[in-house]
């Protein structure tokens, strides 16, 4: 704010300097003379930082103007508005009372002067006031670039704490599991291990003595076995996911994580049955979306990508639409070939389709 006080009185001396010397007047020396007092009480306001000594130069400066105005060259008074600004600036807040005191002056100058300092006025008024609205509103931006900075700061270690979090939990899980698995095979299948070999061993020492009881223990052996080994197979069911809930699992993460990356909707919708899908046509299906969303984000110009999984009576139907530009004639490349590629090692084919966007169908049969 001062550099702009500065200007302002630099622009109002030049101009009355410039009269100075247009003018028939011949005390040069004292026109100097109170204009270099004047730039140095003035150089005081703007070193000095306390505000007492501040004020003092301001008033100063005043006096200088009003007495230099009379005695030595008139246009002086031309550096009244922008000192008296300066002055109230600091007491008067309510911008119609500054410009009212800024005017109060025209009445006490010569009447050759009014229009010129009405103008030179006007000017100091507008041009502060414009200078002081502009950095209150660079100042509020500061402040709330810096409230954003302090939000962004606490949203990023929030952020790097959820994350932490959800390692932790991952981890946690992962301990709880493993701890339930080995519970559960010690109480279910150690015991049966243990009841299993307990009766071998009865039925070793009583082979030569009693044939018939070693039978019986071995039979009873034979049936703990067997139920050991039917608990291994349940146990393993119940632990091993079902392949359509890995594969949609994969399926999804992906499209999350390529959506973030590119900042483009991809709305993902599956219809029928979808544990008819075996694993290597989950395989095909999650690499033909990640080539046809690959090559939609290099060629379509799309701002949205819709991915539908179909399953029909005979065929599961896979396609990948966007809004993009399309394709008048479409010049299949190495991507394109290799969804076909993958799509044939099952029997299944590749629709590709360049109007209205751009859609890549897979079509794979039913095993």
């Amino acid at each position: 704010m001062e550099l702009w006080f500065i200007l302002n009185k630099l622009i109002v001396w030049a101009y009355m300097a410039a009269c100075y010397v247009y003018s028939d007047n011949t005390a040069i020396s004292w026109f100097v003379f109170s204009s270099l007092v004047y730039f140095c009480i003035n150089m005081v306001i703007y070193i000095v930082k306390k505000d007492a000594v501040k004020k003092g130069a301001v008033l100063l400066s005043i006096v200088l103007i009003l007495i230099s105005s009379f005695y030595i060259y008139p246009l002086f008074i031309l550096l009244l508005p922008i000192n008296l600004y300066e002055f109230a600036s600091g007491h008067i807040c309510k911008k119609w009372m500054l410009f009212l005191l800024l005017s109060i002056p025209i009445l006490f100058v010569q009447e050759d002067l009014y229009s010129i300092y009405g103008l030179v006025m006007s000017f100091s008024f507008m041009s502060v006031t414009m200078a002081k609205q502009y950095t209150l509103k660079t100042e509020q931006l500061e402040d709330r670039l810096d409230q954003m900075r302090r939000d962004i700061q606490r949203l990023t270690k929030s952020l790097n704490e959820y994350h932490e979090y959800i390692k932790q939990s991952e981890y946690t899980l992962q301990l709880e599991e493993r701890n339930r698995l080995s519970q559960r095979i010690h109480d279910q299948i150690g015991h049966s291990m243990t009841g299993a070999l307990i009766q071998l061993e009865a039925a070793k020492r009583l082979m030569d003595m009693d044939k018939e009881k070693a039978k019986e223990l071995l039979q009873n052996a034979i049936h703990i076995s067997k139920e050991g080994i039917e608990n291994i197979r349940m146990t393993l069911k119940q632990i091993k996911p079902p392949s359509e809930q890995i594969g949609m699992n994969r399926v999804r993460l992906f499209i999350e994580e390529f959506s973030a990356k590119h900042h483009i909707q991809i709305p993902l919708v599956c219809k029928g049955d979808l544990e008819v899908i075996s694993p290597i046509q989950w395989k095909i299906i999650y690499e033909n979306i990640a080539e046809a969303l690959t090559n939609a984000m290099k060629y379509a110009e799309a701002t949205v990508v819709s991915v539908e999984i179909h399953v029909l009576n005979t065929l599961i139907k896979v396609e990948v639409k966007d809004n993009g530009k399309g394709a008048e004639k479409i010049k299949k490349g190495l991507g394109i070939m290799g969804m076909e590629e993958r799509a044939a090692s099952v029997n299944g084919t590749v629709i590709v389709d360049g109007t209205k966007g751009f859609s890549v169908t897979t079509l794979l049969p039913i095993q």
